[in-house]
């Protein structure tokens, strides 16, 4: 696949054809909705225009991010680069990096009205014309990120692995990639792949979900997680009869830059929940499989605990046991879904 036919083709489909989300030719784009309560409440301090052009798949912006550093790639517009601005507070920062120069100047022309909205002295954000593929051109330094984000757009990109290396390079250790996107039951054939209205779609670029747990062991990552998953529609006729015989899901998943196995192991180890997240106090969801109710001692695999032990989670978890005793492999009581299992680790 040509890197710059392919960044020149998602470039002028989401700087000239999308005007604003009723453009949109399938059912990938989530709606408000789709948010939690809280995150639907800040978005009403987002302006029109902002949330107008935007084309997500999800809901990619995890808890507990008060005065982090994150960033967002394929900002776009900027909402979800407006919704962490409030996340992450005033002492937070994030960085909205983007190839599109239509889009970016929706998000700038905003900044300043963001600021006063959000009673901010100044603005928290920062917004970079670039690739993805390539963002120490953009300014982010190694490990100088705790959370890296991204909207429906890691799909687009014609070096995908590239991208998931250029991720890990800059999360600090512990730091966290969570993410929504379009994933595939299988590899999409060669000559649709390079097809422009499929690939704006984010269909023609869906990662099938096996390939996806291949690059990520490859670089250095065994065991990322499934959060939410639905299937998207295929709205349009013309699109259906190129491209239906491909199942597509709209995928949250997170991985951390940890040191993990590739399997669940047994360590007696046991994670309780504190209740102390800003807007979690019943309960903290890891994963689509690991429900943490609040006060209630819950024994984990070794990857889980180090999850939450080496991340900006361990703050907010009684963590006990070590590593010193091995019992075997973890018995999940649960059996996970087809997409945790295929993305590494069961548990």
């Amino acid at each position: 696949m040509n890197l710059h036919t392919t960044h020149d083709d998602v470039r002028h489909y989401y700087g000239d054809v999308l005007q604003s989300t009723r453009d949109l030719r399938t059912g990938a784009c989530c709606p408000a909705e789709a948010m939690p309560p809280m995150l639907r409440t800040l978005l009403e301090d987002v302006h029109p225009e902002v949330k107008d052009r935007f084309y997500g798949c999800g809901s990619p912006l995890p808890p507990a991010l008060e005065g982090r550093t994150v960033l967002d790639l394929g900002c776009g517009t900027g909402r979800d680069v407006y919704l962490l601005s409030r996340l992450v507070g005033e002492s937070g920062s994030v960085i909205g990096v983007d190839m599109t120069t239509e889009q970016l100047q929706v998000a700038t022309r905003h900044q300043d009205w963001h600021a006063q909205r959000y009673g901010y002295a100044q603005s928290n954000v920062r917004f970079v014309e670039g690739y993805i593929e390539r963002l120490a051109a953009c300014g982010v330094a190694d490990a100088s990120v705790d959370v890296v984000v991204s909207n429906c757009v890691l799909n687009l990109s014609p070096e995908k692995e590239q991208v998931f290396a250029e991720i890990f390079r800059v999360l600090k250790p512990g730091g966290e990639l969570y993410f929504s996107d379009v994933f595939a039951d299988r590899r999409i054939p060669d000559a649709l792949r390079t097809d422009p209205v499929l690939l704006g779609e984010c269909l023609a670029g869906a990662l099938y979900i096996e390939d996806f747990r291949r690059m990520l062991e490859r670089l250095g990552c065994a065991d990322a997680r499934g959060v939410s998953q639905s299937p998207i529609p295929l709205l349009d006729p013309q699109i259906e009869a190129r491209i239906g015989m491909v199942g597509f899901r709209s995928m949250t998943m997170r991985a951390f830059r940890l040191p993990l196995e590739d399997r669940c192991e047994d360590y007696g180890q046991i994670a309780s929940y504190r209740g102390s997240i800003a807007g979690l106090p019943h309960a903290f969801v890891l994963d689509d499989h690991h429900r943490f109710e609040t006060g209630k001692p819950v024994r984990v695999c070794g990857n889980t605990f180090d999850m939450l032990a080496q991340s900006r989670f361990a703050a907010h978890f009684d963590l006990h046991g070590d590593k010193r005793v091995h019992f075997g492999l973890f018995d999940c009581s649960t059996t996970p879904t087809a997409a945790v299992a295929a993305a590494g680790a069961c548990c």
